[in-house]
């Protein structure tokens, strides 16, 4: 398949995705339109200004830029605009559901309202419903750095809104901060009826261990990153067995680390782990989610059959219920035919 069928083929491909922060999807321009609607007198001065901060080399010089530049999200207004534009951007590349991350704690810690935050994202939601079609679903995450007790104050906060929110995760700087030190918060979030997943981000201090805990302790219902567990085969054997989902994002991956961990994600996927592929923080790491399709099928050598795979993962991993993935799937399959047909 020449690379112009292939970057046709998984655009269209219909997809799910699992793994975006939405406010990893601030772009430039927009950011831009923020502060001078919000009237923030912002450091950079160009959209070559902003991209020249971009300079990753592991999780924490990315957390110091993506921190800062949220400062120009302030009205549900700002936070449905972010979402808006995500979700129009995802419609292009063949996403059909996904589940977006949202940080509240990176607002509320600077006075920004939860009303606030999550009205705005839940408005958008509904709207791309409504307009593009995309089942549209919102994970509360909680910044692993700062304490359980701001975590469970939040959980708390976000139970008058249980009816917009599908899940809870945890991101955020994993250093010192292990699964274990929330395991009340996500207790009491499962007892809540939400879904559970958590970071194990690559090639950290512990991860192996920390995959371990949350997988045999925690007992989620999904890994995000999570390929460090190519280091222990029994829990590998054990992922399968559960059929846990790991949410991959081979992009991001390459900024943080010497490569986007395709051996890894490759490995995986043929020995039958559920893993999917997911863009992170597509407006810092300069690739959506049907980028990543491409970009790890180029570096791997991915059969078309596995883009297919891959899709069928991305749903099988979702928290859709059991009529509405089994849907999604088909048309995945159905696509895959017809793309046959006409090759």
């Amino acid at each position: 398949m020449s690379t112009t069928d292939l970057a046709s083929f998984a655009y269209g491909l219909p997809k799910a995705e699992l793994h975006l922060h939405l406010e990893g999807t601030l772009e430039p321009e927009l950011k831009f339109a923020l502060a001078a609607r919000n009237g923030i007198d912002l450091a950079e001065k160009t959209v070559e200004d902003v991209k020249a901060t971009y300079n990753f080399t592991d999780l924490t010089s990315f957390l110091a830029v993506y921190y800062p530049a949220m400062q120009v999200l302030q009205t549900a207004d700002d936070f449905h605009d972010l979402a808006w534009a995500y979700l129009q951007k995802a419609h292009s590349q063949g996403v059909v559901h996904v589940e977006m991350f949202f940080d509240p704690q990176a607002h509320t810690s600077r006075g920004v309202p939860f009303a606030n935050v999550i009205g705005g994202y839940r408005r958008a939601a509904v709207r791309a419903q409504d307009e593009l079609g995309i089942s549209a679903e919102l994970i509360l995450c909680f910044l692993r750095d700062f304490s359980a007790e701001y975590a469970m104050a939040t959980l708390m906060e976000a139970l008058p809104y249980k009816a917009w929110i599908v899940g809870v995760g945890l991101d955020s700087d994993e250093r010192g901060n292990p699964p274990e030190k929330f395991a009340a918060v996500f207790a009491r979030a499962r007892s809540e009826g939400f879904f559970l997943t958590m970071h194990c981000d690559i090639d950290q201090v512990g991860s192996i261990d920390n995959i371990r805990t949350v997988l045999t302790e925690i007992d989620v219902d999904r890994i995000d990153h999570g390929t460090n567990i190519v280091e222990d085969p029994e829990l590998v054997a054990l992922a399968i067995e559960k059929g846990m989902g790991f949410t991959c994002c081979p992009v991001s991956n390459s900024f943080v680390t010497e490569q986007m961990k395709s051996e890894e994600i490759v490995g995986l996927l043929r020995q039958g782990a559920r893993v999917t592929l997911n863009s992170d923080d597509p407006a810092y790491f300069g690739g959506y989610v049907a980028d990543n399709y491409v970009a790890l099928a180029e570096q791997a050598g991915l059969a078309r059959d596995e883009l297919v795979q891959l899709a069928i993962n991305s749903f099988e991993a979702s928290w859709l219920t059991p009529s509405r993935r089994a849907a999604y799937i088909q048309s995945v399959r159905d696509y895959a035919a017809a793309a046959a047909v006409t090759a």
